[in-house]
């Protein structure tokens, strides 16, 4: 009998700045006891190397043997594919998770997404999310915004996809980078309805 990876969760890292906010989400899903089905493309790894000081191996299983111990979790819990994997779970809409979120997500990948070019492993997992009614949730980081960026993401929204740009409030005060961090983050993992504890909610009083 086929594996169910319909409870999972899809994570796409592309060439966009902001890979902190990835790896963090990253950390954050596996922590929680997520299964995790990740995908880096090439220029992410780049931008990992330039923002972060985690030095990413170029092999899938020791980048998820790397990144399980990044997190401080068994590596059961995570699932690496490359770019052409197309006989992986995420490509197929018989068993791709139902919930995705591309993080950080560059205006290219966007474009590709809204157009259904579905070229990469990336954007045929964001196709068959969508395609199945799924929840996927985009954190673009740019800006500013073209007409082209607006209008692809209005298309993608009117699909019921979430676009969730890369803006940090300041209303709980941040001291550090790395609370801006975790307040992207919080809001990203608040759309998936998964439970954390990132940061206080605004009224509790704490």
């Amino acid at each position: 009998m086929a594996e169910d990876y319909r409870g999972d969760i899809t994570l796409a890292m592309t060439g966009a700045s902001g890979a902190q906010y990835g790896l963090r989400l990253l950390e954050c899903l596996l922590q929680g006891g997520h299964r995790v089905h990740l995908m880096i493309s090439k220029p992410a790894q780049v931008v990992i190397g330039t923002e972060t000081d985690v030095a990413l191996p170029g092999r899938r299983s020791e980048m998820a043997r790397f990144l399980s111990e990044y997190a401080g979790v068994s590596q059961d819990r995570l699932r690496v594919y490359g770019q052409d994997e197309w006989t992986s779970p995420v490509a197929s809409g018989s068993g791709a998770p139902a919930r995705m979120i591309v993080c950080p997500c560059s205006t290219a990948t966007l474009s590709n997404v809204a157009m259904g070019a579905s070229r990469s492993l990336i954007e045929r997992a964001a196709d068959v999310v969508i395609k199945e009614r799924g929840r996927l949730v985009m954190v673009v980081r740019e800006t500013p915004f073209s007409e082209i960026h607006l209008d692809n993401m209005s298309r993608l929204a009117r699909m019921g996809v979430t676009i969730l740009p890369a803006n940090p409030g300041f209303y709980h005060r941040p001291d550090s980078v790395e609370a801006l961090v975790d307040f992207v983050v919080a809001r990203t993992l608040d759309q998936l309805g998964i439970d954390h504890q990132l940061m206080a909610r605004w009224g509790s009083g704490d």
